[in-house]
């Protein structure tokens, strides 16, 4: 994600994805790897246990900007969510009982009872299309018996209901709650993700290059969240190297000749640094030289940390910070092409894809429909719930012209963490891109749960 995309993965200096950008919870897209099925049974609880110590080291102490990945931990994927929770109780040693962890619950901040005065410009921006994408994303939200009754009044209004219709088939419906951050603040920064367009071909050639990955079959996606709820946004991932579980391959090591991933294609494009910032948007498409579009979305993450390139670069001088948006790293690329690669190896993570149907009319995002542009967001599902209409009043790229708009949270990514914290998806080409790259404005959030809709409590850990 620029902070946001879905390296999600999502956005250029900026992460989900993202961008997911775009990013997108993706274990519903790839089925996961059984860690059982690749240990023996007897090995399976030692190396649970070792996992989990791995990533109690990995969160106790966060890493300098420039910190290099240890190479004997395994760390938590930052697409699904970078920050680790903080475990009290370490592990004993193997031949012990099995441990008992007591995560502390994560604030993020809180939903607070607001009106519909307070939403900024409400009844004056068309709601339409935010209709449209709702019942889209009700698909998944009618399986839940709180949403049944919103949903079905969504699919009963005529097609052609006038805007003072939609309106009050909201306000009918829905409650509004201002979305708090953790310290009690009110706004938060809005970032943008988009799907963009490269060039390509199914085959290597002199002029394609550089691989779309599928999904290796040695990745290990390790999930605990069956034993430990508190864990069930944290995923580890990693490899078996004799009888252990090591941390997958890095940035560094997958982009080498020979290509340890060789035979996992899906195309090869032209572009390394198109390429890099697909990885961070999460989803697009490849124009074929046979003619033919592909559409690729985010299947799975290696698991390393997503690091900024351009913070990286501010760091080290090769920009100042007004150009760290995605068309100035893009401009200093196509002036430093021996620097690339050195620099992109900075950020160990690497997102797989996996083809999607050509006839889809956006990527798919975490909630699991396709997103719709200008009025999908990605959020923080921590505190807001997918599926959910979102009010988001902030302002147009490098602009202060109002933009408060309906949307609504379809996805997530791995910049996206905090309250008010939203990853705006501008659609797909190169004006959706010009936006989404400039975006990185302050807004607020409020988020419009069912009437009787109980939200998730959250527990402020700090006092």
């Amino acid at each position: 994600m620029a902070q946001g995309y879905a390296e999600r993965g999502r956005s250029g200096s900026l992460p989900p994805g993202k961008h997911g950008r775009i990013r997108r919870d993706p274990s519903d897209i790839l089925d996961a790897m059984s860690f059982a099925t690749v240990l023996p049974a007897q090995r399976l609880r030692a190396a649970t246990i070792a996992c989990i110590a791995l990533l109690a080291a990995a969160c106790a102490t966060p890493p300098a900007p420039d910190a290099r990945i240890p190479p004997d931990a395994l760390l938590c994927p930052p697409v699904e969510k970078p920050v680790c929770p903080p475990v009290l109780v370490a592990p004993p040693p193997l031949h012990a009982p099995a441990p008992t962890l007591v995560p502390e619950a994560e604030y993020r901040g809180r939903l607070q009872p607001a009106s519909w005065l307070e939403l900024p410009d409400w009844g004056r921006e068309p709601l339409r299309d935010s209709l449209l994408a709702f019942v889209r994303g009700c698909a998944v939200l009618a399986k839940q018996p709180e949403w049944q009754r919103a949903c079905a009044a969504a699919a009963a209004l005529p097609t052609d209901s006038a805007e003072r219709e939609i309106s009050r088939f909201f306000e009918s419906n829905f409650d509004p709650h201002q979305v708090i951050n953790a310290d009690e603040s009110t706004s938060g920064m809005v970032t943008g993700y988009y799907e963009p367009l490269l060039r390509g071909s199914r085959t290597r050639g002199s002029r394609y290059r550089y691989p779309i990955y599928a999904v290796p079959q040695d990745l290990l996606t390790i999930d605990l969240s069956t034993v430990y709820p508190d864990l069930k946004h944290k995923r580890l991932r990693g490899r078996v190297e004799g009888n252990r579980v090591v941390p997958y391959l890095a940035r560094g090591d997958i982009d080498t000749e020979p290509a340890p991933l060789r035979g996992l294609e899906i195309a090869w494009v032209d572009d390394a640094v198109e390429l890099f910032f697909l990885h961070i948007q999460g989803s697009g498409q490849v124009q074929l030289e046979s003619g033919e579009r592909l559409r690729v979305g985010y299947a799975d993450q290696n698991g390393h940390p997503f690091r900024s390139l351009g913070g990286l670069l501010i760091r080290r001088g090769e920009i100042p910070p007004e150009r760290a948006s995605m068309q100035g790293i893009k401009d200093w690329a196509r002036r430093h092409p021996g620097k690339v690669q050195r620099f992109m190896n900075e950020n160990p993570s690497f997102v797989f894809f996996r083809e999607l149907p050509g006839d889809l009319p956006g990527p798919i995002g975490t909630l699991g429909v396709p997103l719709t542009a200008e009025r999908s967001i990605a959020v923080d599902q921590r505190l807001v719930p997918l599926g959910v209409p979102v009010y988001l009043a902030t302002t147009w790229p490098n602009s202060p012209q109002p933009l408060n708009r309906l949307m609504v949270a379809q996805d997530t990514g791995g910049a996206i963490n905090g309250g008010v914290r939203a990853d705006f998806f501008w659609g797909f080409g190169d004006d959706a891109g010009n936006l989404a790259g400039k975006m990185r404005q302050a807004g607020r959030m409020w988020v419009l749960l069912p009437k009787g809709y109980k939200p998730p409590l959250t527990v402020n850990t700090g006092s």
